[in-house]
């Protein structure tokens, strides 16, 4: 009979206590990085399975499904949940929610052993890049998983048309007359991964190329957070360029284009005369402010995401479908 995969077998492999492999599993962010990777490599080396994953397992008597994103960092993401448990809130699943930072300021730590000790049927993530090793592990578990405005080519994934969105803030912008176009953006801490911002300040550049515009007359601005505050003072940086020639922004959330019209107002820049401002996510916030934006189908995200977790875990086996959603254009007074 062979012998079952401990915690002390991992702890032995790793080389670190057994107290350090629960904290690595379950509280992965009190260990450093270098050793949870360590106890991570022993896990997938052994094949380890937490008892009380084993023990759900076997009992099936209800799914537990995990959703990890960005939900205290992104009011976006708050609006996808809606339309994941408006599926899920209502079967035989109970949703067990994991918060994380926004994926452009920092790693990981939390999902990287959501496969291992995370006791889940099934899994989506919003909004975080995988990496290789995390995709490995989940494939190896066997953990059907569904990847909102996420991608990789190993799961189904629900995306955005980013490139479509940029191209109608880039012919909005550029038929109100504007001479010069900004985007803001809110930076990117780890290297490893091309962050949502890139890739539409890439395709707005490209889009304006298309349209006849200079790469001179085209930059960025990285406000260095997402927070109002930061568009707030990513505006200073707008004055100059006002001064010049109309320019007109597009932020890389409504958030930032909150916050950077409140420091054009600050700063006696007329809106949307010298400088025009278009968001992107839509919502509340946009109603309020009457902000121009390209508004992504958040809610119809997670329902999607949902319906095709049922799928996955009722057939494991069915195909992956990659489903991408066209944003729109809301116009405001802003541009």
């Amino acid at each position: 009979m062979t012998r079952s995969i401990t915690i002390r077998d991992v702890a032995r492999v790793a080389a670190v206590s057994v107290a350090t492999v629960s904290n690595a599993l379950n509280r992965p962010d009190r260990v450093s990085s270098a050793t949870r990777q360590r106890v991570l490599e022993a896990v997938d080396e052994l094949g380890y399975v937490p008892q009380a994953v084993a023990t759900q397992r076997a009992r099936q008597q209800h799914r537990r499904i995990g959703v990890i994103g960005p939900f205290g960092t992104y009011a976006s993401y708050a609006v996808r949940l809606r339309g994941i448990l408006e599926i899920l809130g209502s079967g035989p699943s109970e949703v067990i929610l994991f918060d994380h930072p926004s994926a452009s300021r920092s790693p990981s730590p939390r999902l990287a052993t959501l496969p291992v000790a995370g006791d889940l049927d099934g899994l989506i993530v919003l909004g975080i890049p995988l990496g290789g090793e995390l995709a490995e592990r989940l494939l190896d578990r066997g953990l059907p998983t569904v990847l909102i405005d996420s991608d990789d080519p190993h799961f189904s994934s629900i995306v955005l048309d980013e490139e479509h969105g940029a191209q109608m803030a880039a012919e909005h912008l550029l038929q109100a007359g504007y001479e010069r176009f900004v985007y803001i953006t809110e930076g990117q801490t780890p290297t490893d991964y091309v962050s949502h911002g890139s890739r539409r300040f890439a395709s707005f550049g490209r889009a304006l190329q298309d349209l006849g515009v200079r790469p001179a007359d085209v930059s960025s601005i990285d406000a260095r957070a997402g927070t109002t505050e930061a568009g707030r003072h990513a505006a200073a940086q707008l004055t100059t360029a006002a001064d010049r020639a109309r320019v007109g922004v597009l932020a890389g959330h409504d958030v930032l284009a909150a916050g950077v019209l409140q420091g054009l107002r600050e700063r006696s820049v007329s809106v949307p005369e010298q400088v025009g401002v278009i968001g992107w996510d839509g919502g509340d916030l946009v109603e309020a402010l009457g902000l121009s934006t390209i508004e992504q189908p958040l809610a119809e995200s997670g329902r999607l995401g949902a319906e095709q977790l049922n799928a996955l875990i009722k057939n494991p086996q069915s195909r992956l479908a990659r489903v991408v959603l066209r944003p729109r254009l809301v116009p405001g007074w802003t541009s």
